[in-house]
C-alpha cells in the first residue's frame, strides 16, 4: 500500500512531476489558448485553455492533494469558486449558513442569488442542536466557515458532516482561514472545501484565485463543466504563481501563526483592547472543539478597542502593518470589517451577530514579531 505523504511534503512538492516532456520541476507556464489535433478527432488531452491548461491542471492536482480529495478544480477567485458551486441548486432551493459570515459571499447569496428564487438563513454551526432546528424540507446544502470571518467562531465539523448524511445535503466548508496546512475538513466528513486562493494559499497578494475541492466524484464533474461553461478560469501565469505559493505554505503559515500566538497574548492584556477573537487564548470560545479538527489556531486576530471612536486615528497611525482588505499574505494586513470587508451586510444584522464598528481584523505576517509589537503599542497609544 503507498504511503500518504504529509501535508508538507505534498505543498513543497507542488507541481512537481507534471511535466511529463522535460521533468522540469516549476511547472511550464503555458500560455497557449489552443492545441493542435495530431489528426482528426484525436488530441494529447487539451483543445482550449478555458476547458483545460496544463499549468492549470498542475495546480488543481496539488489543491486536491493538500486537501485530501479526488478533484479539484481552479477559478479566478473565491466568489467565482462559490458561485459555481451554486450552480448545483435550483430555484425554490434552500441553504444554511454560518451566521458571522464574509460580506462577499452574503453580497452573493442575498443581492444576486436570493431574486433567482435561492434562499438563505443564517444560524451558529457550532451548535448541532439550532443546526437541526434551521434545516427545512427544501435545505440542500450546510455552508459553513470555521473560524468565522471576523469574529473567529467555531463550527462543528464532524457534528456537520453528520447531519449532512442523515438529511442527504451536502456541506460545504470555506477553508480559507486556516489552509489545508492546519485544517482539513474532507477527512472529518465534509463533502466540499471551497478556497479564496489569493489568501494563504497564493500568500504573496500578487494574484487573485479560488478552488472548490471534493471527494464528491458527481459533484467534481459538475464543477469542472460549470468552470468549463462559465470560463471563470484562472490564467496559466496565475496558476504558476499559486503553485509557487504552495511550495512555501508550510513555513509561512507556522511563521505567521507562530507571530499571530505572540501578538494575541499582548493584545489581549493591552489596557486599550476589548473583546479579543482568537482560538488560541484559553478563554476562546469552544476552544476545544477547534482544537480537535484543527492542527493550530492560525494568524487571524479579531479585538475591538474599547473606545470605539478611536478606531480612525489607529488604523491611520500604523507603519508596519499595512491598512488593505486582505489577509493571509506574509505582509501583516488590517482591516475595518465593518466598513470594509462586510459594509454590504446591514448594520442590524451586523449587530445581531456581534459585528460591532469597534471591531478590527488583523492578519499576522512573517515579520519581525517584535516591530509588530511595537507598531500595534505606538498606534493604540496615539489612539
Amino acid at each position: 500500500m503507498k504511503k500518504s505523504r504529509k501535508v508538507e511534503t505534498i505543498a513543497a512538492q507542488a507541481g512537481v512531476g507534471a511535466d511529463k516532456a522535460f521533468g522540469a520541476v516549476s511547472v511550464p507556464i503555458y500560455l497557449s489558448a489552443i492545441y493542435r489535433y495530431e489528426r482528426f478527432g484525436k488530441n494529447k488531452g487539451f483543445d482550449y485553455s478555458r476547458g483545460e491548461n496544463p499549468t492549470r491542471q498542475a495546480v488543481e492536482k496539488a489543491l486536491a492533494d493538500l486537501e485530501g480529495g479526488s478533484r479539484a478544480v481552479a477559478f479566478s477567485s473565491g466568489m467565482a469558486a462559490i458561485s459555481a458551486l451554486m450552480t448545483l441548486f435550483r430555484t425554490g432551493d434552500h441553504i444554511l449558513c454560518s451566521d458571522d459570515l464574509y460580506g462577499g459571499t452574503y453580497r452573493l447569496f442575498e443581492q444576486l442569488l436570493r431574486p433567482y428564487g435561492l434562499s438563505f438563513d443564517y444560524v451558529d454551526m457550532g451548535n448541532p442542536a439550532a443546526v437541526r432546528k434551521k434545516i427545512l424540507g427544501k435545505t440542500k446544502a450546510l455552508f459553513i466557515e470555521t473560524p468565522t470571518n471576523p469574529l473567529m467562531k467555531i463550527a462543528d465539523l464532524k457534528g456537520a458532516a453528520r447531519i449532512g448524511r442523515e438529511k442527504g445535503i451536502l456541506t460545504v466548508v470555506d477553508n480559507t482561514f486556516m489552509s489545508p496546512l492546519l485544517q482539513r475538513p474532507l477527512g472529518l466528513g465534509i463533502d466540499v472545501v471551497v478556497h479564496s486562493a489569493t489568501k494563504f494559499l497564493g500568500g504573496h497578494n500578487d494574484l487573485i484565485g479560488g478552488a472548490i475541492v471534493t471527494t464528491d466524484a458527481a459533484v467534481g464533474e459538475k464543477m469542472a463543466f460549470a468552470q468549463k461553461a462559465i470560463g471563470a478560469i484562472p490564467s496559466p501565469f496565475d496558476c504558476w504563481l499559486l503553485l509557487r505559493g504552495i511550495k512555501t505554505l508550510a513555513v509561512r503559515v507556522a511563521r505567521a501563526q507562530e507571530n499571530a500566538e505572540a501578538l494575541a497574548r499582548f493584545l489581549a492584556g493591552h489596557p486599550a483592547v476589548g473583546k479579543i477573537c482568537y482560538p488560541g487564548l484559553p478563554d476562546h470560545p469552544r476552544r476545544e472543539l477547534h482544537f480537535s479538527q484543527a492542527s493550530g489556531a492560525g494568524s487571524i486576530i479579531s479585538f475591538e478597542l474599547k473606545r470605539g471612536k478611536a478606531v480612525p486615528a489607529f488604523l491611520s497611525a500604523l507603519k508596519t502593518i499595512l491598512l488593505a482588505e486582505s489577509l493571509g499574505g506574509v505582509e501583516s494586513l488590517i482591516t475595518h470589517p465593518s466598513t470594509m470587508t462586510h459594509a454590504d451586510i446591514p448594520l442590524e444584522e451586523q449587530a445581531a451577530v456581534g459585528l460591532t464598528p469597534s471591531l478590527v481584523r488583523l492578519s499576522v505576517g512573517i515579520e519581525d514579531r517584535g516591530e509588530l509589537q511595537a507598531d500595534l503599542s505606538r498606534a493604540l497609544r496615539k489612539a
